[in-house]
């Protein structure tokens, strides 16, 4: 169940992030804001560089963030970008977060001019691969 006062403080930090975006060739900013299991809230938001294959995309710049802040497991992730459509994460972010966080974690998926769109991991990356399956 969704906590909503937490949501708005994921949705204020990710926005708060958003503004810091590096997107001088898309224009398309977008920010991440993740509740961890440490109880602290981590950010990123995407980076572009000339080299295209070279830029990071929000959700993993924060997953970094909370790496580094000594968190392991994602509990909640908020992205927020542009326009009306729910910006949901990238195939490729979609697999990194699948990493760290557990198939029923809820991603909320927002363009801000518009509704947000909730989902679990398990529903925008249906039948994944995870760590589970490689040997330890």
């Amino acid at each position: 169940m969704a906590d909503t006062s937490r949501d708005q403080d994921l949705f204020l930090a990710a926005e708060a992030i958003r503004a810091k975006a590096y997107a001088p060739y898309s224009r398309f900013q977008v920010g991440a804001a993740i509740l961890a299991d440490d109880g602290k809230i981590y950010t990123g938001c995407n980076v572009e560089n000339a080299a295209y294959p070279v830029g990071n995309c929000a959700e993993p710049s924060a997953i970094a963030a909370m790496l580094a802040g000594g968190a392991k497991r994602i509990k909640r992730i908020y992205v927020t970008g542009p326009g009306t459509m729910p910006v949901t994460p990238c195939g490729g972010c979609r697999q990194r977060i699948r990493e760290f966080a557990d198939l029923d974690v809820e991603i909320i998926s927002h363009g801000v001019d518009g509704a947000p769109l909730i989902c679990t991991l398990d529903q925008l990356l249906p039948h994944s691969f995870g760590p589970e399956y490689l040997p330890k």
